[in-house]
């Protein structure tokens, strides 16, 4: 789906699983090869082409995922950076391990965690979901007093960073897999100093933090890493059906 596409017009067709886009119907067959091609074909790229940049359409549809990422109780508790300016890459890269992803790439995503989950968040949620869904705040006390009971004084609070880490995992695997199935390349990076990045990018004061970066882009055909077979274990050993 492009960007500006409505899904009111788009849908999965209850008489044959196909996906319904602009009047013309996608097989499920071909959209189960597509999935399965692009995961196929994605790798963390250690070489990019520096000398070529994704299509504007192309990123919007790129970010839209990470608008549209699931998250628990659909607090998206999360920011994201994109940063194309090569001085700032630069300067991060210091902080990288001296990673050529991050000056190479011609996106770079850092995607932040907000630090507290806290009566301001939980309120933000349940006002935004009233707005969105035409009702009134009050209607949905019910499930504000599940995220105040769980996240915010319950054993969960003690432990909140990390719950709002895995969280923007998902954004990063959500964000990922719609670059593949694009044709976009990318890398996710861990090897970096969160503390550096907070400062540089002035997110100390900030209710967010430094979690993951991620390198969008196209590699580079010296990358001798895109020529080699994936390793992945059997599905046998993966997957256990009970």
């Amino acid at each position: 789906m492009t960007a500006g596409t409505s899904w009111e017009n788009n849908a999965w067709s209850p008489q044959c699983g196909d996906l319904q886009i602009a009047g013309m119907s996608i097989p499920t067959t071909e959209i189960r090869t597509a999935i399965g091609d692009a995961l196929q074909w994605r790798y963390a790229t250690k070489v990019f082409d520096a000398n070529r940049s994704i299509e504007s359409t192309t990123w919007a549809s790129l970010e839209d995922s990470l608008v549209q990422s699931p998250s628990s109780y659909g607090l998206q508790p999360w920011k994201f950076l994109v940063i194309t300016n090569k001085a700032l890459m630069a300067e991060l890269r210091a902080h990288s391990w001296d990673q050529s992803q991050i000056t190479d790439c011609s996106h770079l995503l850092v995607m932040l965690a907000e630090r507290t989950i806290g009566t301001a968040e939980a309120d933000r949620l349940i006002d935004c979901m009233a707005a969105t869904r035409g009702v009134e705040p009050e209607s949905l006390a019910f499930y504000r007093d599940m995220i105040e009971k769980d996240l915010i004084k319950g054993p969960r609070s003690q432990t909140i960073g990390q719950w709002a880490s895995n969280q923007v995992y998902i954004a990063l695997g959500t964000f990922m897999a719609a670059a593949a199935l694009l044709g976009v390349d990318t890398c996710p990076i861990e090897g970096f100093s969160p503390a550096e990045y907070d400062q540089i990018l002035k997110l100390e004061s900030s209710p967010y933090r430094s979690c993951v970066v991620c390198a969008a882009g196209y590699r580079d055909g010296s990358d001798k890493y895109a020529r080699l077979a994936k390793v992945r274990y059997p599905a046998s050993e993966l997957i256990e059906h009970l």
